[in-house]
């Protein structure tokens, strides 16, 4: 695939998540690794209205050889380059139920959502919380990267979920199977709730949750 396919697919993506609400105003950011770098979108721009020809172009290096400069939390997209050898694609949003969750006090911070359903339980499987950083602070980059090489998706308390995919497919699914199962979470709060047992989680192929 060229990276003029690879620039559009990352726009088409953006209008979709941004039209559908799971990201508003400038929040959020998504990054595709390249033959030679990285695809990222720009700083302060609307995932709802990106220009393929001002995406940001990165080499290896991190350096910007094209394009706008790129979006302000580039460093947590390198942290799970870094760590993952499989990444080839990581969106970070700020998606209202997620990040709702991630305000909460009495999660599991070593697993945030339970395996409400399957889908959850294969795109995502555990979920940590990383504690609150200030926005733009690089010390957020190491504590991603702490958890990165064992988990593809963090939550970022008071803040929204970070997801690495092997494909830009891969992590736009799953961080939208997040978002769902979170929603799911707030609404069945107060409720007696059926998770998915270790038995049942070991038919999928994913290591028990609980």
């Amino acid at each position: 695939m060229t990276s003029a396919n690879t620039a559009e697919r990352i726009v088409r993506f953006g209008k979709s998540m941004f039209d559908r609400g799971l990201t508003a105003g400038t929040s959020g950011n998504i990054s595709v690794r390249t033959d030679n770098g990285w695809l990222m979108t720009p700083t302060n721009s609307s995932l709802g209205d990106l220009d393929p020809e001002t995406l940001s172009r990165l080499d290896e290096s991190g350096k910007l050889t094209a394009g706008h400069a790129p979006t302000k939390e580039a460093f947590l997209h390198r942290a799970m380059y870094e760590m993952r050898g499989d990444c080839k694609a990581v969106v970070h949003l700020h998606s209202t139920h997620s990040v709702a969750v991630s305000c909460l006090a009495d999660v599991n911070h070593h697993n945030v959502l339970p395996p409400i359903t399957a889908y959850y339980a294969m795109r995502i499987g555990t979920l940590p919380l990383i504690p609150y950083f200030k926005p733009g602070d690089v010390k957020l980059a190491d504590a991603v990267r702490a958890l990165a090489g064992k988990h593809h998706a963090v939550l970022l308390a008071n803040h929204g979920p970070v997801v690495a995919g092997t494909s830009l497919d891969a992590a736009v699914a799953a961080i939208e199977e997040l978002e769902e199962t979170a929603k799911l979470f707030l609404l069945l709060d107060g409720h007696k709730v059926r998770h998915l047992t270790p038995e049942q989680l070991e038919e999928l192929g994913v290591q028990s949750l609980r």
